[in-house]
């Protein structure tokens, strides 16, 4: 579906973003994973992706905090593939606080990580986009996006952001060929999900396992984890010619959290 294309996908060395970068490889697309971790383990990976799905994979770092150097990596990515068609802003961090105890550095830090590198990345790939007449940008957004949870200032204000960051790029660019398009997961058993899980095992004097489900029912009716394979399946969808026409839009796949 997507042979040939070239796409970048940030804070894939893992998880969600490991998952599309899989997704997309199984699909044709050339891809450049980007993210911290063992460098070893990161190597194995990308030759992996290779050897597994016949395409060309990079591994670029770069601090996504800094604007510069996100802009950098994009501009680093396209002379490593050749060009840039698909990109997929999903790097993201969290921490949990009340407003009022919420550190300054973990506010500055998620904001700039988890909105701020959205912008600047989509404003060094969206040239090369509109100069080849075709493009694909896929915000990894969260039901956090569309609706709100206690101490999660910082998170919740970034998805937010994310969202009507979305809109806008979907409006500037509405019939050049190149769509905007976010994605909004519910809960997905990551390594940051995962901690949430354990802090309230342990809050509650209860096991892992009851603790995954206390946390899904909260929130999620369907009672099940959206898988990333999932989500590596909609950014897919979003790249396709089936989507040519899907633009500024949420892809809520959260088991009916926002449908409340």
């Amino acid at each position: 579906m997507l042979k040939g294309r070239n796409a970048v996908v940030t804070g894939s060395t893992s998880g969600i973003g490991l998952a599309i970068a899989h997704e997309l490889a199984a699909n044709g697309a050339n891809v450049v994973i980007n993210g911290f971790g063992d460098p070893a383990a990161i190597e194995k990976e990308r030759v992996n992706i290779e050897l597994e799905f016949d395409v060309k994979a990079h591994y670029i770092n770069a601090d996504l905090m800094n604007p510069q150097a996100t802009r950098d990596f994009i501009e680093q990515s396209v002379k490593a593939l050749g060009s840039i068609d698909i990109l997929v802003n999903n790097a993201g961090i969290q921490h949990t606080d009340l407003i009022e105890d919420f550190p300054i550095e973990r506010w500055d830090a998620i904001i700039a990580l988890n909105l701020s590198a959205v912008f600047h990345g989509s404003a060094a790939a969206l040239p090369h986009m509109k100069k080849q007449g075709w493009g694909r940008i896929i915000n990894i957004a969260s039901a956090h996006g569309l609706v709100a949870s206690a101490t999660k200032s910082a998170y919740v204000a970034a998805k937010h952001g994310v969202v009507g960051l979305t809109k806008v790029t979907a409006l500037e660019n509405a019939g050049n060929g190149v769509t905007c398009n976010a994605i909004c997961p519910g809960w997905v058993r990551t390594a940051l999900v995962e901690k949430q899980i354990e802090a309230l095992a342990q809050k509650n004097g209860i096991d892992i396992d009851a603790a995954a489900k206390e946390l899904l029912a909260e929130k999620q009716p369907s009672l099940q984890f959206v898988t990333p394979k999932q989500l590596g399946g909609a950014a897919v969808f979003l790249a396709s010619e089936a989507a040519d026409q899907m633009t500024g839009t949420t892809l809520s796949l959260d088991g009916g959290w926002t449908a409340r």
